[in-house]
This record gives structure tokens, sequence and C-alpha cells, in this order.
């Protein structure tokens, strides 16, 4: 029986021993180490000094064929481009070819600016087309697809000429007539830093904060005209229950400035009368509270209407439930407007809301005395 036991021991060991081994990195049970072949499929990255590039070739010829039948119908045959995406050939002069600078690039009046107005590194051709190309299906190119892709486009861009044949072999040479290849400098000091010997560095962006005399902040609105403002029906009833933007009651004169100033002015009137007082009973509470038009305008102002209306539910309780809910509890009701919460009225969370203390008090003392109107 001992002997029985001493091999179970041993062939436990043996089992614990093997598994540990198995596991191919520090972190037991959550997955593996890549194997050599996975980590080539992703290690296809080319850099400017050509490292990484495939052994390859492939000819103008060949890239017309391969252009025509996967590129062109987002590109255009000749790499204008259409409506969507930008054109990548055209701006470009024999001139900029020998400068190694294209002119246009500083020429405000020409209409656009084309990838190889502004790529310095044939590199980085080579590789976005190698990995991104064609767009519906990424990754799918050969090597000499894609050599031959990027030489009949340098040939589009007059680069490169009709019978040529783009190799690993040869492309640092093409590297040499790319028309913006000098374009790339540090004279605006933003980048490399320092570390890397650029002596001019400094930050990206600098910034003073204002402190006095900050100029206001300003207010985007927008407007309908009145002769369309019912044209295509009650646009309040026309928006979703989710969200911020409510639409205006278009089934209704908008209101003047004049109307609307003094419904500013009945809103600020009760807080500028209010007096603080330690405990207030709910009695005084419905005494301090807002008429209905003036509270109205605090809600509106604060975006309160977004998600509640006064007698039905929208995203949030209508105000009249609340007020039946938390009668005579104004102190409550302040606290809950400012802080938010969920549960009580369902799983949809109110967020914290930004509004004054004196505005949440007015809109929790109008609520606590029965949200009239």
């Amino acid at each position: 029986m001992s002997r029985f036991l001493n091999l179970a021991l041993a062939a436990a060991l043996l089992s614990a021993t093997a598994g540990a081994l198995a596991q191919p990195n520090k972190y037991a049970g959550i997955g593996r180490d890549a194997t050599p072949k996975e980590v080539a499929a992703w290690d296809i990255d080319v850099r400017p000094d050509f490292k990484g590039l495939p052994k390859g070739s492939g000819s103008v010829a060949k890239g017309q064929d391969v252009w025509e039948g996967k590129c062109a119908h987002c590109h255009g045959i000749f790499g204008e481009s259409g409506e969507v995406f930008s054109p990548l050939v055209g701006g470009t002069t024999a001139e900029d070819i020998k400068t190694g600078r294209v002119a246009r690039l500083n020429d405000p009046s020409f209409p656009g600016r084309t990838t190889l107005m502004k790529v310095p590194t044939l590199s980085t051709l080579w590789d976005y087309i190698n990995r991104a190309m064609p767009w519906n299906a990424p990754k799918s190119l050969s090597t000499e697809e894609v050599y031959a892709v990027t030489a009949f486009l340098l040939n589009l861009g007059g680069i490169l000429p009709d019978d040529f044949v783009l190799s690993d072999k040869n492309i640092k040479d093409v590297q040499n007539r790319m028309p913006n290849r000098n374009g790339m400098t540090q004279d605006h000091a933003l980048w490399p830093g320092k570390e890397l010997g650029n002596a001019k560095a400094k930050p990206d962006a600098k910034n003073v904060a204002c402190m006095k005399d900050c100029v206001a902040e300003p207010k985007v609105a927008s407007m309908l005209p009145a002769y369309a403002r019912d044209a295509h029906g009650n646009l309040a009833q026309q928006n979703r229950l989710v969200g911020p933007q409510r639409g205006a009651d278009t089934s209704k004169p908008e209101a003047k400035d004049g109307e609307a100033a003094k419904v500013a002015q009945a809103a600020a009137a009760p807080q500028a009368a209010a007096k603080p007082e330690a405990k207030p009973t709910a009695k005084a509470e419905a005494g301090a509270a807002a008429d209905g038009k003036a509270v109205m305008a605090l809600l509106q102002k604060n975006t309160c209407t977004a998600c509640h209306a006064v007698d039905k539910k929208l995203v949030g309780p209508s105000f009249v439930e609340i007020a039946k809910k938390h009668a005579g509890k104004a102190d409550y009701l302040a606290g809950k407007i400012k802080a938010g919460g969920a549960g009580v009225w369902g799983p949809i969370p109110m967020p914290a809301q930004s509004l004054s203390d004196a505005d949440a008090k007015t809109i929790a003392n109008w609520l606590a005395a029965g949200a009239g109107k």
C-alpha cells in the first residue's frame, strides 16, 4: 500500500511540474505568449530607413492593372479621387523633385493638398498601402502588388517613368526623388524634444489663464423665422424623449424679448426678496415659493425640462408627481436637485446639476408647495 502511495505522489508531482513548465508567461491561466508566426504576421511596419521592408519588386505596368481593379473605385483612375477621399496625385512639379520641397504648399491660392505634395517618406506610402489597402480588404495585397501599386502612384505623380520596376534594391534611390522629402522640418521647435538633440524645442502649447477683465463666454443659440416656425409641425412633439434637446413648441408664437425679460425678472424677484432662515417651516416654504411662470423660466434656463414635464412623465417623473411624493420637503428636494441620483423613480439616473443654490432652493420651494402653474 505504501508503495502505491509513493507512486501516486510521484505521479502528482510530475504532473504539477509539467503544468508549471507549460505556463508560457507569469500570469497563470491568462492567455499565452504569441508564437513567432503570430508575431511575424503583425510585425510588418516599414521604417523611413526601410528596415522591415520585405524583399520583392513590382512594375508600373503591373501597378496600373492592380490600381484599376482594386484602387480606382475610391481614388480615381488618375489618383484624383472623388467626393469622399482627398486626391493622392497633383500639385507637384519637376522642380519640386529636384529641390525636395513642394512650392505649392506655400501657395494659399492652390485649391488643395494632395498626398504626394505632403508625404516626405516613401516608406510611409509603401507601409500604409501594405497594411490598410484596399479599404474593403486590408492586408490582402501581395508584396509584388504593393511594390507595383506604389510604383504606379509615383508614376502618376511624374516621379517614376512608365517602364520602372520598384524593388527593395532601388527604393532608397527613389526616396531621393520624393517631391517633399525635405519638407519635414524642426524649425518650429515643437518636436522632437531636447532629448533627441533639438536645442530649440519648446512645449507644443503655451497659454496663460485669464485672471481679470475676461471676455464673457459666448452663448450659441438658434432661432426660426416666424413664417417658418410651424412649417413642419410642432417640433416639440418630434424629438426623442432622451437627450437635452426638446425642440421648441412651434404651435405657439415665439415669446418676445420683452416678455422673456419679464419672466427672468419674475424668476429673480423671489430670490432677491428671500431671507435666510435656519429652519424654515413648511408654511414658510409654501409662502416663499415663486409663481409658476417664474419657476418655469428657471427650469428652462437650467434644462430641467429636457427630462421633466409639469404633468406627464418624460425621461423622469413629472413635477406634479414629485410634488405629491415630497410635499413640504423643500430642503430635501434642493439637495436632490444639486446632487442628482437614481433609484427613487426608476433606473435612469439624474446627473448632478450645476445651478446655483438660490435657483435650486426656488425650484424646491415650488415643488414642495405643490408645483402649481
